[in-house]
């Protein structure tokens, strides 16, 4: 998708809301969002969105949020929950993708609408979320940029949803593409900081001629930067997402150097719009890809989300 269809997106998605907002006031729709997490600046910034949105359709409008902590148990236990509380649009940011299918499905049984973000959710009316297999062409691509096209690099998995295994199969591809770089090492750092530390300690220690690291998300990518300067060692980073600390980072000049930067905002701007054309009776499209952007030393003085 191109930025001016998101632009059109964006601008169609606020018109709904504000004229909608009258329609459904007196009989506001319950809104259920269900988090992988919530313990990261970009959920917590889709979830002011969340907030704002409810605002937009008037005080009536109930709304549910859950954080699953990454336990897809907990996740469909908080969905079964939000249904029986009689949600009619719930947005899933799936901490499995197919793990909560069970959940999805019987939220649609009830005739709920359901769309996910940032996460394909196996089931769901509509899937809204960057274009992930770019994001990862995009940050490695850089990588091997960073190190002059010649070195050991190693990628920092993580859980395994669509987003990630986009990433991973976009890096890749790009490294792919540079015959003189040979990836050595793949690993899961489970996307979290204090355990990402460790991991690339490990990595470091197992091939003592690593030049890069491509790290799937930026939470995880600072436990790699605090691993990276604690060795001494010269190796460059990058990751996905544009997390405010991150971007902070590569503007410093640390071994940080790029991330693909996601749009948080906009994609539950547009998923929430979405799910409430879905309501009101709208055909809608199964999916909405929204672009990323590099991040770099050229650009991270002035990114925001």
């Amino acid at each position: 998708m191109t930025f001016n269809v998101k632009a059109a997106l964006l601008a169609a998605s606020a018109t709904l809301v504000l004229t909608a907002g009258a329609a459904v006031a007196k009989d506001a729709p319950k809104i259920g969002v269900s988090f992988q997490e919530m313990n990261n600046p970009y959920f917590i910034v889709m979830n002011e969105e969340v907030t704002a949105f409810a605002k937009l359709l008037g005080a009536n409008t109930p709304v549910y949020v859950a954080d699953a902590r990454h336990d897809v148990s907990k996740q469909l236990a908080d969905i079964e929950d939000m249904v029986s509380k009689g949600v009619n649009i719930l947005v899933v940011n799936p901490t499995d993708s197919e793990g909560v299918r069970s959940a999805v499905e019987a939220a649609k049984a009830k005739g709920v609408t359901v769309v996910s973000v940032d996460a394909q959710a196996a089931g769901v009316d509509a899937f809204v979320g960057s274009k992930n297999y770019d994001a990862g062409v995009l940050a490695c691509d850089a990588l091997v940029k960073e190190i002059g096209g010649k070195g050991e690099v190693a990628i920092l998995d993580g859980i395994a949803v669509v987003p990630i295994l986009e990433r991973v199969r976009g890096c890749k591809d790009a490294l792919a593409k540079a015959p003189d770089v040979k990836l050595v090492d793949v690993q899961n750092g489970r996307q979290e900081r204090d355990i990402s530390v460790g991991v690339a300690e490990n990595m470091m220690q197992s091939h003592p001629n690593l030049k890069g690291i491509f790290s799937v998300n930026d939470g995880g990518s600072m436990g790699v930067l605090a691993a990276i300067e604690g060795s001494g060692k010269k190796v460059v980073l990058t990751s996905v997402d544009g997390a405010p600390e991150a971007v902070k980072a590569i503007s410093a000049g640390t071994a940080f150097k790029a991330t693909a930067a996601q749009f948080p905002r906009d994609q539950m701007r547009i998923g929430l719009a979405i799910a409430l054309a879905k309501y009101m009776g709208a055909h809608v499209p199964s999916v909405i890809p929204i672009d990323v952007e590099l991040v770099d030393k050229t650009n991270a003085a002035t990114f925001a989300w």
